[in-house]
């Protein structure tokens, strides 16, 4: 407790101020006697230490003067550390498909859209665009699963996928309709594409595929894929839709280039885009 004293010609005076949590106390009195003791209490801690700065700088204005303490630190009560600051929210992806327990009937449908697609691959553009329209659909209603994992799903989805690194001859499946497909489904299926693509003969693999190689989250790695493919030109969406997309998808990306020690720039700048006019555009709106 520090204490003040004040000696002048008859007068000779103490007085001791402290704080205990909200409460300020004071003992003042006559040097030579237990003096008097006068509590105030305050709504809470901070406001008791200001009142207890502000008698001392009015008494030393007085005249009094501090001496050694009877017990304790000299110096005035430390105000409580700040507290911490609430660590920033954890950043969580949203679902790209609802859950869903799919029934044999509805494993059948996603199955005949698969199969119808492939068997029209070598249609006008049109028409391979809008059955992978119904595809795309048919998958969604299965809540996400893994195709390797239904039978009936297994063997039509792998073959689209093949087509699109397949000889022209046989028909290709465009890469945005791909992407489109792996959207629907568990992210399992992309790795899987991603390394049959990777192994096709050079020149095969359509510009886009390997943009987000470097994202070693396979997640984030699908969908900005996706959204580099998009063509909101050709019918697969519109431009609003893209943008509200990346929107919500670009802390995500930021955040888990940032803890590999990339940046955004960096990853769009590092991206080949081998010509392709709109691969190109994408990438300068990722990175814009």
């Amino acid at each position: 407790m520090r204490r003040f004293e004040f000696v002048d010609g008859n007068s000779s005076k103490f007085w001791m101020p402290e704080v205990q949590g909200a409460t300020f106390i004071v003992t003042y009195g006559r040097i030579g006697t237990a003096g008097q003791r006068k509590e105030k209490v305050f709504p809470d801690e901070d406001a008791a230490l200001k009142e207890y700065n502000k008698k001392v700088a009015e008494k030393v204005r007085e005249g009094y003067a501090e001496v050694g303490a009877e017990a304790g630190s000299t110096a005035a009560p430390a105000a409580p550390p700040p507290k911490a600051a609430a660590p920033p929210p954890a950043l969580v992806l949203p679902r790209r498909v609802a859950p869903a327990t799919p029934g044999p009937e509805a494993v059948a449908a996603a199955a005949a859209s698969l199969t119808r697609l492939q068997s029209r691959l070598k249609g006008p553009s049109w028409k391979v665009t809008r059955l992978a329209r119904k595809a795309r659909q048919a998958l969604r209603a299965l809540g996400g699963v893994d195709p390797a994992a239904h039978p009936a799903l297994a063997a039509p989805f792998a073959a689209l996928m093949a087509h699109v690194v397949g000889p022209k001859a046989e028909g290709r499946l465009p890469v945005r309709h791909a992407l489109g497909l792996l959207s629907q489904v568990d992210v399992a299926a992309f790795q899987r594409a991603a390394e049959m693509w990777k192994a096709a003969p050079a020149g095969s693999v359509p510009p886009g595929v390997a943009a987000a190689r470097t994202l070693s989250d396979p997640e984030l790695a699908l969908r900005v894929t996706a959204l580099l493919t998009e063509r909101p030109e050709l019918r697969d969406g519109s431009e609003d839709a893209w943008t509200k997309r990346w929107a919500k998808l670009k802390p995500h990306v930021e955040a888990h280039l940032s803890g590999a020690g990339h940046s955004l720039s960096a990853f769009v700048g590092g991206v080949d885009a081998g010509g392709d006019a709109h691969l190109s555009k994408r990438l300068a709106r990722l990175g814009a």
